[in-house]
């Protein structure tokens, strides 16, 4: 199935400009609250705007609603936007007052400029906008950030208020319910909760402690990795976690990739770096003897550790780290084999994904990078051609990202939507037609000759942490049962049922069920709420009926109780729903 070809639609642009306009009428808003306010820079951005302002005071959160209030006045008498040329010494006498203006002007090759006006505000800008005021609809103002002037941490701070916009208020509002949801699944809110894990200010930003509830995850999670790793053909590698700099000059990381790379380590005169990559170890072991095209193809996957710098303004709880573990793979083959081992990892990958219950997805092929890359144009095109042949052939439909590749070969991209429709990037395939002659590999072929493999780099789940956030968001913390840290909570009525509890909790653990009794001396209640709040599945409830009868009454996290149920059958129906991993 061909690509799809996604042209900016007649609505979206029409959204673009009344986003737009809406961040110069709230910049005309905040020049009537502060008049010496100096203004910045206020363009459209998806799903709304924003405008970075230099105030006499710190903007906060109550004043959000005095802006937008001013704003409805201001889309009330519905002023037009006039368009104005006039020449750059012009425009510097208009903005004589603002140094950010001036600045932009110097950036401006010509020598007219033109501005925008609608009411009392006077902005440079090249347009379009809305023919009048009037034509915002729908607007709603939700949050005030720091933001250094162009980017740059060594200029200005200025404040941004962030904004967003529609066509209707039923859309606004439909998207206002979103982020409501959206902040009710936040992983990092959800965490104070579940206590999953920590990121302590001692070890420094975006590394992350793994508690033993979140332990008990990635554990059940990387079993289950292993196990279809072996099951699909793979072994599994353990790598080290720093290599020599010729390592990452052979590989072509310190020429393409050292801005995303920790600084050196000096160890006996030698200089060393964290690893941001597991393949140039996995190139090293296959050199490590002769190989023959009998043995390929090779299927090496590793649970690696990965390092890679990331500016501290962009760090997200589990989203966005600095030390993170890939479900790593690469497979390395003849290139007769390399159509079919794209389709098998494709395959294995989309059972992966069902599995963890993303089953909604979009595919897309990412194309040579404009800046930095590393092989011939014709070798690009030609990698490029086997990955789509591979998805039309097998009629799955996909999106062209250009530009998108890595500095090494083009890719498959599998980026699935959460619970709210989100999109995230899990699956990557990368084609490698690079590192194999960087690190001169071969093979002898069937002739007797010696060969040049085929490289692919996969990872199905993507960084274990990533994945991590994206569970907890996608379940809002409720995991299935064959993910859930504690499965099953004992809460006995009375300190006098603890014993039986306690023995009960005896019997599941070899069971291979998790189980926690919850021993406080308090109310009944209290703890089934506790339980609620953490999302176990299960709550066994444990009264002076349930040890006479040597049953157990259970309570499910959805409300539902089953009374009186034999011990053996509610330990099969657990069992069961482990086994099944059913995503409900």
């Amino acid at each position: 199935m061909a690509a799809k070809q996604e042209p900016k639609s007649d609505q979206a642009e029409k959204l673009e400009i009344i986003r737009h306009s809406a961040s110069h009428v709230m910049a005309e808003a905040v020049q009537s609250i502060f008049p010496n306010a100096r203004f910045a820079i206020g363009p459209a951005i998806e799903d709304g705007f924003y405008y970075d302002f230099e105030l006499p005071r710190n903007l906060t959160p109550e004043d959000l609603p005095t802006i937008e209030a001013k704003m409805a006045e201001i889309i009330k008498t519905d002023a037009p936007f006039i368009r104005k040329e006039m020449s750059k010494a012009e425009a510097r006498k208009l903005f004589l007052n603002q140094p950010y203006k001036q600045e932009l002007l110097d950036d401006i090759p010509d020598e007219t400029v033109s501005i925008y006006q609608q009411g009392n505000f006077v902005d440079l800008c090249r347009g379009p906008h809305v023919n009048t005021a009037g034509e915002i609809k729908a607007f709603k103002l939700l949050s005030i950030a720091g933001a250094y002037w162009r980017g740059d941490e060594r200029r200005q701070m200025l404040q941004r208020i962030y904004g967003v916009a529609f066509a209707d208020h039923k859309t606004l509002d439909e998207y206002l319910h979103r982020l409501e949801e959206a902040a009710r699944r936040d992983h990092r809110k959800i965490n104070k909760q579940l206590n999953l894990y920590t990121a302590p200010d001692e070890i420094g930003g975006g590394l992350i402690i793994l508690n033993p509830k979140g332990g008990r995850i990635r554990v059940t999670v990387e079993d289950f990795w292993r196990q279809e790793h072996f099951a699909n053909g793979y072994e599994i590698l353990f790598t080290p976690h720093i290599g020599l700099s010729k390592l990452w000059e052979i590989s072509g990381h310190l020429q393409n990739y050292k801005e995303n790379m920790y600084s050196p380590i000096d160890i006996e005169g030698q200089e060393y770096y964290l690893k941001p990559m597991n393949c140039p170890f996995h190139l090293l072991a296959y050199k490590s003897q002769a190989r023959s095209y009998r043995d390929l193809p090779l299927r090496w996957a590793e649970l690696g550790t990965v390092y890679r710098y990331e500016r501290s303004g962009v760090l997200n709880g589990l989203l966005r780290v600095r030390g993170f573990t890939q479900d790593d793979a690469h497979i390395i083959c003849t290139p007769e084999q390399i159509e079919d081992e794209i389709a098998e990892v494709l395959r294995f990958s989309l059972y992966m994904l069902n599995t963890f219950g993303f089953e909604k997805r979009n595919i897309y092929v990412s194309t040579k990078p404009s800046a930095k890359a590393i092989g011939a144009k014709e070798q690009w095109e030609a990698a490029e051609n086997v990955l789509r042949h591979v998805l039309e052939t097998r009629k799955m439909e996909y999106h062209v990202d250009e530009g998108g590749g890595a500095f090494y070969g083009p890719k498959i991209d599998i980026k699935v939507e959460d619970a709210l429709g989100r999109e995230w990037q899990l699956t990557t395939i990368q084609f490698d037609f690079n590192l194999p002659e960087r690190f001169d590999i071969s093979y002898t072929g069937a002739d007797g000759k010696e060969h040049r493999p085929y490289m692919v780099h996969r990872a199905l789940l993507g960084a274990w942490e990533r994945f991590f956030g994206l569970l907890i968001e996608h379940y809002a913390g409720a995991f299935p049962v064959w993910l859930a840290p504690v499965q099953v909570k004992i809460i006995p009525v009375a300190d006098r049922h603890l014993e039986y509890a306690n023995e009960l909790a005896r019997i599941l653990r070899p069971e291979m069920i998790r189980v926690e009794v919850d021993s406080r001396s308090e109310r009944v209640n209290l703890k089934i709420r506790q339980a609620q709040l953490e999302k176990v599945p299960y709550m066994l409830i444990i009264g002076d009926k349930e040890i006479a009868a040597k049953t157990v009454s259970t309570r499910l996290r959805s409300g539902e109780q089953l009374n009186d149920q034999p011990l053996a059958h509610f330990i099969e129906s657990v069992k069961k729903a482990i086994a099944s991993r059913a995503v409900n």
